[in-house]
């Protein structure tokens, strides 16, 4: 059984496993600063840091927005002890299921390996590749912008909805006005 816990800084030891799964599964680049990742924790309240459980016990952590109109999942991982179990299909149904709302994601370009078979992962469950360019604002100063794509889930269309979604993500997410 799949569940998500939303967690605060509070929680010590959930939050110190997220933490350590998310430096562990992303480069540098693609996660803001562990102090301003605490403060948006706490203090923004459209902003979900949880922790995965399965049958009670942590297996990954996934972070989202909820915009209203859409959810923006930011970071999404399973722990890597745990990969390969069909886990992340569970994850992705239930966040499907639980938020009944659009949903929206960053993918790299396919261009490698992981890349291709991370967007093949999101299609066979659901999601739309938006094929039109999208960079990544930098989460910390002196990083550059990051060439990715977005990928959709739900009543939400490439042509219609960019501008709009991209907007959203910039200023809230990236704090680009």
């Amino acid at each position: 059984m799949i569940k998500f816990q939303r967690i605060a800084t509070s929680d010590t030891a959930l939050y110190d496993y997220m933490e350590k799964l998310m430096t562990t599964s992303f480069p540098p680049e693609e996660y803001r600063s562990l102090a301003e990742l605490r403060n948006y924790t706490d203090a923004k309240p459209h902003f979900y840091c949880n922790i995965i459980l399965h049958d009670d016990n942590p297996i990954g952590l996934i972070t989202y927005w909820d915009f209203g109109h859409f959810y923006y999942v930011e970071h999404f991982a399973i722990d890597p002890s745990q990969r390969n179990g069909g886990h992340g299909k569970n994850v992705l149904s239930h966040l499907c299921q639980q938020i009944n709302k659009p949903i929206i994601l960053e993918v790299e370009a396919p261009e490698e390996e992981m890349a291709i078979r991370r967007i093949n992962f999101y299609k066979r469950h659901g999601f739309t590749l938006w094929e039109k360019p999208y960079m990544q604002p930098p989460y910390k100063p002196g990083d550059g912008y990051l060439p990715m794509l977005l990928m959709a889930y739900g009543n939400l269309e490439c042509e219609k909805d960019f501008e709009y979604v991209k907007e959203r993500i910039y200023r809230e997410v990236y704090n680009v006005q």
